[in-house]
């Protein structure tokens, strides 16, 4: 499992790069995303309702229903994904035990600073990175300043 992720969010990545990958603009189905990735329906279905609570997917019901994107793939970050599911992206903290001692604070502390720049860093991947790579593609370069598009 990479770095600390749980399989949750995993199978939310996984899934948003599918949708991403497969949507062609209308929604995917979770049977689809299922097939594809090997992520059992029955775990898939409340990951995938959780990123659209998030703000990450917007489900569409019916029998050619699915999920799709709620933003465009290059506005999707890591960091967004991550927070979708953990509610308010502060990881898991109910039933955390108290912090009486000064070691405890100071080890949360830099526990909380350690996750806020792992969050920054996961910011500046987006789901359109994500695509190009799973496509085996780097992302393409920018075009050069001087291009001019008079007709």
């Amino acid at each position: 499992m990479p770095l600390g992720l749980t399989d949750k969010q995993i199978a939310a990545i996984d899934a948003v790069v599918d949708i991403a990958l497969h949507g062609g603009g209308g929604p995917v189905q979770s049977s689809e995303i299922t097939t594809r990735q090997g992520i059992p329906r029955r775990y898939l279905e409340p990951v995938l309702q959780r990123l659209s609570r998030g703000g990450i997917l917007v489900g569409i019901r019916g029998p050619a229903g699915g999920y799709r994107l709620a933003r465009e793939r290059r506005r999707i970050t890591l960091g967004d994904l991550l927070r979708a599911m953990d509610g308010d992206g502060s990881g898991n903290t109910a039933g955390a035990a108290p912090r009486n001692s000064a070691v405890q604070s100071v080890v949360g502390q830099a526990l909380e600073e350690v996750e806020a720049e792992f969050l920054a860093r996961l910011d500046a991947v987006t789901v359109e990175v994500l695509c190009w790579r799973a496509q085996g593609g780097e992302r393409p370069k920018a075009p050069p300043a001087t291009m001019d598009f008079s007709i």
